[in-house]
């Protein structure tokens, strides 16, 4: 009887033991890891390989009539399998006829998507390593998770990668912090993941030593629900925490709390911010009444809640969701200015974070330096979009659009690249995505599923997982090196996306392997890395060690770290990366943007999705739709881990108890989500944690449109949230602004979820 083998795997939710033998596939959390991840358990289920793609396939059509032939017919008609040389020919000629006819200009490669968590097998970088190879291609810039706040915070502070690797590190909080306020609360299931794999999963553990070394914590939230240690729960309305900020900021102000001497020495242009604080510019002070007649929030808690700030050693964290919203460039800069005006910014313990709880490894106190990764090389093509405006670009080609205060045209996009992404999850208004959808020549799809993306693709290439090839997993924010080894054979006929773009780049005669194999890169990647590692005075072993050793743990090298403490104690010798080289409190860069939806300093704008919404006779409910429990973002939806937290088949969306008796709506009914942009059916999880007023419906469920009743059938969020842009600054997504009407579904109890039915195949002749 042959012995089993065991080895480690690594994913971006966390670090596997694995052990193959004749019994099949075992996978279970990593011994070190406090708190693994339940989701990487089921990589291997046999839910996920039902769902795979097999063999290269050709929209129906497309094959027959070549591109453009019926696009209106993507996922409506059936695929054709062919053999990988006659899609490889076919795919390189339609590139070659691109290039030719439209130029590079025509091709867009975004690409967006979190794939594998190793470095050499990941999937953006693989395609647009070959699509700069072979001249260039439209890219995007920022993410769907952090648009909006990408762009405000260099103008504010710093970028939010420098932020990110700075953050204080939860064992210097758990010794300093005495009161920790979060405006939308530590999601702890996001900490789940990190890029690169998290090997010690270390926030609920951080807050737990945090809560019993005496810290206090008040979760600002819609739902309660959202924090792993007790916590007081302030309910307030969902986009209204710069109003409530602003009005803690008039208390620290007018009562004299503020620390003046700290925003003279390390800030610029606070004075023109008081005016507008005090309402000396538009004749409305920003006081606890005002705030509290917008976010719900008692004022006489708001203003003690600012005194309780200024008395102790405060941090203030804010979620990454805030800034997923129409104007979502406010919460994140008036953050900032708050924690200036409370004056602890570089102080152990005190401060701001932008995002504790948003991945694990925020407020790690991990070594840090470059590890290797597949180069991308240059793309000669300078034209980009922001990332959420896909569909704008699609629909709109020559249109112009501004972005961090510069104007640009937006590309006449004929051919789409995909691999490692799913757009159908990552967009809003996915009605809208669909008529987009239907404006390039050809679309191609590197997928290992059938997911929305690949169903509505021209041309769909499978590819292999991570369980199925060799990499290295590694990540600047986490503990450990993971020699990646693959444990199952290649399902099918799966190719690595790295022999696909090679024999793509041979018939368009470009050189993309440089000589090297897939062994050849992970030794090359892990060369610069150890080379890196040395830099910084940490010596790691040579690769044919690294890889019998299979995991590298760079933990004990960890040190605690204070963000900003070198700026504090001198502003002159560590200026940060703003004009002033101090925090911006009034921005003379974004004033001379001249935009009307994003001032010089953090201003309260009202969103437009709100009209109405405040009246008696408006029965909406603001819709929240943050990432989920069980999966991050769609991958894996369905295997059986994420399978278990569905409802009647479907994603479940929670509703306060008020709410849903007041529409007649029982625990585990099916519901029709509505608005003006589309319909989904859900099913109803009543909970207390869910403010009156706000229903939450959680993204990732794969997108299952039935386009005879114009209505998604599975509880994708994403078929009713907006497709507009936080502002003419960020252009960032807004998801999170979003009014529904919500009823007890009134259709076929048994409308069946078809979103892992394979589509229809066959095979050429």
């Amino acid at each position: 009887m042959a012995s089993n083998t065991k080895t480690h795997t690594a994913a971006h939710w966390g670090i596997y033991e694995v052990e193959t033998g004749e019994a099949g596939t075992e996978i279970r959390g990593a011994m070190q890891d406090p708190d693994p991840s339940p989701i990487g358990l089921h990589m291997a289920s046999q839910a996920l390989k039902d769902v795979r793609v097999s063999r290269p396939s050709i929209r129906k059509s497309w094959l027959e009539g070549g591109p453009d032939s019926n696009p209106h017919l993507r996922g409506r008609e059936p695929f054709v399998e062919v053999e990988w040389d006659v899609a490889l020919d076919l795919l390189a000629g339609e590139f070659e006829r691109i290039r030719d006819k439209f130029g590079n200009e025509a091709i867009f490669g975004g690409s967006y998507g979190w794939a594998s968590a190793g470095r050499f097998h990941h999937a953006q970088s693989q395609v647009h390593r070959f699509l700069n190879l072979i001249g260039g291609y439209v890219r995007h810039v920022d993410s769907y998770s952090l648009g909006a706040g990408k762009v405000i915070l260099p103008h504010v502070i710093a970028g939010l990668s420098i932020l990110l690797n700075q953050h204080t590190s939860w064992d210097m909080m758990a010794k300093e912090t005495k009161l920790f306020v979060t405006f939308g609360g530590i999601p702890v299931k996001n900490a789940q993941i990190s890029q690169g794999g998290p090997g010690r999963h270390r926030v609920v553990a951080g807050m737990r030593a945090m809560a019993q070394a005496g810290t206090r914590f008040v979760n600002v939230s819609p739902v309660g629900d959202n924090m792993p240690v007790d916590s007081e729960w302030l309910a307030i309305r969902p986009n209204t925490d710069t109003a409530m900020m602003l009005a803690i900021a008039h208390v620290l102000h007018m009562e004299g709390r503020a620390d003046f001497d700290f925003l003279r020495s390390h800030c610029v242009g606070y004075e023109r911010f008081a005016d507008y604080l005090t309402g000396a510019t538009d004749g409305i002070p920003k006081t606890p009444a005002w705030a509290s007649e917008i976010c719900g929030i008692p004022a006489e808690r708001i203003a003690m809640l600012a005194r309780e700030m200024a008395a102790h050693r405060t941090m203030l964290n804010i979620s990454w969701s805030l800034q997923r919203a129409v104007h979502g460039e406010q919460p994140f800069w008036m953050l900032i200015v708050l924690a200036a005006m409370v004056g602890q910014i570089g102080l152990p313990g005190g401060g701001f974070g932008v995002g504790y709880g948003a991945m694990n490894s925020v407020g790690n106190d991990n070594v840090r330096f470059k590890f290797g990764d597949f180069p991308q090389g240059q793309n000669p093509v300078k034209t980009f979009i922001p990332v959420a405006r896909i569909a704008d670009m699609l629909l709109n080609p020559g249109a112009p659009f501004t972005y961090n205060g510069k104007s640009y045209t937006y590309p006449d996009i004929r051919m789409v690249y995909w691999a490692g992404g799913n757009p159908f999850h990552h967009h809003q208004d996915l009605n809208r995505l669909l008529q987009a959808w239907k404006k390039p020549e050809t679309i191609v799809v590197n997928e290992p599923y059938w997911t929305p993306t690949a169903k509505l693709a021209d041309i769909v290439l499978p590819v292999t997982t991570s369980l199925e090839r060799n990499d290295i997993a590694a990540s600047g924010g986490e503990d450990f090196v993971v020699a990646m080894k693959k444990i199952e054979e290649p399902f099918a006929e799966s190719r690595n996306d790295f022999d696909i773009f090679a024999e793509l780049a041979r018939r368009l005669k470009v050189d993309f392997c440089e000589g090297l194999d897939e062994e050849g890169w992970l030794r090359r990647l892990y060369m610069i890395s150890r080379e890196n590692a040395a830099l910084k005075d940490i010596m790691m072993p040579d690769f044919d060690e690294f890889w019998q050793q299979g995991l590298l743990d760079l933990g004990p090298e960890a040190k605690p770290v204070v963000m900003l403490e070198n700026f504090r104690r001198a502003p002159a010798e560590h200026p940060l990366e703003t004009p002033s080289g101090r925090i911006e409190i009034f921005s003379e860069t974004i004033a001379g943007f001249a935009l009307s939806d994003c001032a010089g300093h953090p201003t309260w704008f009202e969103p437009t999705e709100w009209l109405g919404a405040r009246k008696p006779q408006d029965d909406r409910l603001h819709l929240i739709s943050d990432q989920p429990v069980r999966r991050l973002h769609s991958q894996l939806d369905a295997s059986p881990h994420s399978q278990a937290g569905k409802v009647n088949g479907r994603e479940p969306i929670y509703l306060n108890p008020t709410d849903a008796e007041k529409r007649g709506i029982a625990e585990g009914a099916l519901v029709e989500v509505f608005n003006e942009r589309g319909r989904l059916i859900s099913a109803a999880v009543l909970s207390d944690a869910i403010m009156q007023g706000v229903a939450r419906l959680s993204t990732g469920a794969w997108f299952d449109p039935d386009r005879e009743q114009l209505i998604e059938r599975h509880g994708n969020p994403n078929a009713v949230t907006a497709d507009i842009p936080s502002s003419s600054l960020g252009q960032g997504c807004t998801a999170q602004t979003c009014m529904v009407g919500i009823r007890r579904w009134q259709g076929k109890a048994n409308d069946t979820v078809k979103a892992f039915v394979l589509p229809e195949i066959s095979t050429w002749p």
